[in-house]
């Protein structure tokens, strides 16, 4: 697991999702987001970016296990056996919301914000993940990722810093 060096604030999440929306409005692309322990933070920090419209298809808040089955397609038996706080969750996530929303860029996270420990997880125990369209992946950025992190802080500060890994993950995937 990685752990970010210094805690992004609002400022550096808003420059992300700011350098998000330029770049796949630049290259003609859109995103989808999948959100667990982040609650629709993401989404929301995308829609403050003037032009949002022109690449964010939209986003599912599954924050109940159920759902991510139910909506995202997470397969159940994974579910059941790694439970919500998963590297394969969240790859499973990102997939099924680019395919569900239509979009070529689907991003997901899940973990545990805290600040108590859930299914044998430590708060700050996260995932993020990108899925990239077929069409993208051949065009060498690679078909998905994920990034398994190690947060410190309070609640707060765990979903901007999953907020701020999410779209850095996002640029990191179109861009390299």
């Amino acid at each position: 697991m990685t752990t970010p060096g210094d805690a992004p604030g609002e400022e550096d999440v808003a420059r992300l999702a700011r350098e998000v929306v330029t770049t796949l409005t630049a290259r003609g692309l859109t995103l989808a987001t999948a959100e667990s322990l982040t609650g629709g933070l993401l989404a929301a920090r995308v829609v403050d970016v003037p032009g949002a419209s022109a690449v964010l298809r939209g986003g599912v808040v599954a924050y109940a296990t159920d759902l991510k089955h139910l909506l995202l397609g997470v397969d159940a038996d994974l579910l059941a056996a790694r439970g919500a706080v998963d590297p394969d969750v969240a790859a499973a996530m990102a997939l099924g919301v680019r395919e569900r929303l239509g979009a070529d860029v689907g991003v997901a996270t899940t973990g545990v914000a805290g600040p108590d420990p859930q299914d044998g997880h430590a708060a700050g125990t996260v995932f993020v993940a990108v899925s990239l369209s077929p069409a993208l992946a051949a065009g060498g950025a690679g078909g998905g990722r994920v990034v398994p992190l190690l947060l410190a802080g309070d609640r707060t500060a765990i979903r901007t810093a999953t907020v701020a890994e999410a779209l850095g993950l996002v640029l990191a995937s179109v861009t390299g």
